[in-house]
């Protein structure tokens, strides 16, 4: 998984493999030994070069902050093989937007209900894969007309989450 990370408007290159052990992390092209887990939801628990670290994370609709300690970063994560990574979030975009599977999981939590208003990049639900949680986040500002995943099930990539209009 490649990721272009922006912590407090500077820019990373953050490349990251799961083999049978551990993580395999490079930072800019720098081999960094990292062990990750999820402690909590929106905090890690990580091992950087031998040094223990809990983040967490603070989301709202308009930024993600990580807390390192009592220290807070403005965060920015784009996955450059999305095409909506690229194009930003579409708070502007018109007609219903389908929520799709972007990894095969399982749908672990819903976080809203059918015919709640949402804004955009607010989560939807969580799919666990490879024992960690992803959360979905809705394409626009709108009300989830339709939830299609049902908490429990198994879905595969590409599959219909939920509907946003």
């Amino acid at each position: 998984m490649v990721y272009d990370v922006t912590i407090d408007g500077k820019d990373f290159r953050l490349e990251l493999e799961r083999p049978e052990t551990g993580w395999q992390c490079f930072l800019n092209g720098h081999n960094v030994e990292i062990d990750a887990v999820l402690a909590r939801h929106d905090v890690l628990s990580i091992l950087i070069d031998g040094k223990a670290y809990e983040i967490k994370r603070e989301h709202t609709a308009a930024d993600t902050h990580l807390w390192v300690g009592s220290v807070r970063y403005l965060a920015e994560l784009r996955d450059p093989r999305s095409l909506r990574g690229r194009r930003g979030i579409g708070a502007d975009e018109k007609g219903a937007k389908k929520l799709l599977a972007p990894m095969p999981g399982k749908v672990v939590r819903m976080l809203v209900d059918q015919g709640q208003a949402v804004e955009a990049g607010q989560s939807i639900l969580i799919v666990e894969a490879m024992k960690m949680q992803n959360e979905i986040k809705s394409p626009k500002k709108g009300t989830v007309q339709k939830i299609v995943a049902v908490e429990g099930a198994t879905v595969n990539a590409g599959d219909v989450l939920a509907i946003v209009e």
